[in-house]
């Protein structure tokens, strides 16, 4: 019966509880931004004051959508977060750095601060991973599927990413769970770094791929696995489908070559 059906749904919302809107929590995100980078805020501050009251109202947001979610101790990973901000700020400026020499088309560090989704879907990620690694599930994780919805670039907060990494265009990027990424390390649109396997006994299980420091990998390219490693100053190619490690320095890339009247013979070759 329709009113059996409908005290059912009421039962699970009753289970959730009152956590707070993705959209609140993309509010939040897009304030931090804008107190971190000018570039991005929507606000006008006329004096000192009037900033540091609004850098307070946005522990009091954070408290308050931890809190709706029963995620931890709100006042504890409030203070936590706000402490390692100046942390956050210092790698994000490295990866402003990355994204400013990496495009030659970047007229200044404003324009990608402002306007890159690359560095967006960045920012979201070394937000998220600071509250992922305090232990909350759904607040980072919100964040950054807000990102995935704004650039199509996807990084699961509990990633690794280390410095100067930089995100070209960037589209289509997926960044799976248990991926470690060096220092100085780029990424093209479409890259996949993911795992073999999908199956739920393996949640716990590093499933995907380790990038080491100084690694380019171009459009396409797909690599896959948790023992699977990409040497330090590797290059892979677009359109690269790669599930095995490959060694320091390594050129790695896909050709086709005519086998016979039919058709072509794919190839990955390794240098």
């Amino acid at each position: 019966m329709e009113s059996e059906f409908v005290h059912k749904l009421f039962e699970q919302h009753q289970k959730v509880g009152k956590c707070l809107s993705p959209e609140v929590v993309a509010n939040w995100l897009n304030e931090i931004l804008g107190i971190l980078y000018a570039e991005r805020s929507t606000s006008k501050f006329d004096n000192e004051t009037d900033f540091a009251l609004h850098y307070e109202s946005l522990k009091t947001l954070l408290g308050d959508i931890l809190c709706s979610c029963s995620e931890l101790e709100p006042k504890d990973t409030v203070a936590k977060f706000f402490l390692a901000l100046p942390k956050i700020k210092t790698a994000l400026d490295k990866d402003l750095e990355a994204t400013f020499l990496g495009d030659p088309a970047a007229k200044t560090k404003s324009v990608v601060a402002r306007s890159y989704p690359g560095f967006f879907a960045i920012a979201a990620y070394r937000i998220a991973h600071e509250l992922d690694k305090m232990g909350t599930q759904m607040v980072p994780r919100a964040i950054t599927e807000h990102a995935h919805t704004q650039t199509g670039i996807d990084i699961h907060p509990s990633a690794t990413i280390g410095e100067y990494f930089c995100i070209d265009h960037g589209t289509g990027i997926v960044v799976g769970e248990t991926t470690v990424i060096g220092n100085r390390v780029k990424l093209y649109q479409g890259v996949t770094l993911g795992a073999l396997s999908v199956d739920k006994k393996d949640a716990t299980s590093k499933r995907h791929p380790t990038i080491e420091d100084e690694v380019v990998i171009y459009a396409g390219a797909t690599i896959l696995g948790g023992s699977t490693t990409v040497g330090k100053g590797s290059i892979v190619g677009g359109n690269v489908w790669l599930t095995r490690s490959v060694s320091a320095n390594s050129k790695v890339y896909y050709s086709a070559s005519m086998s016979d009247e039919n058709g072509e013979t794919d190839r990955i070759t390794i240098k």
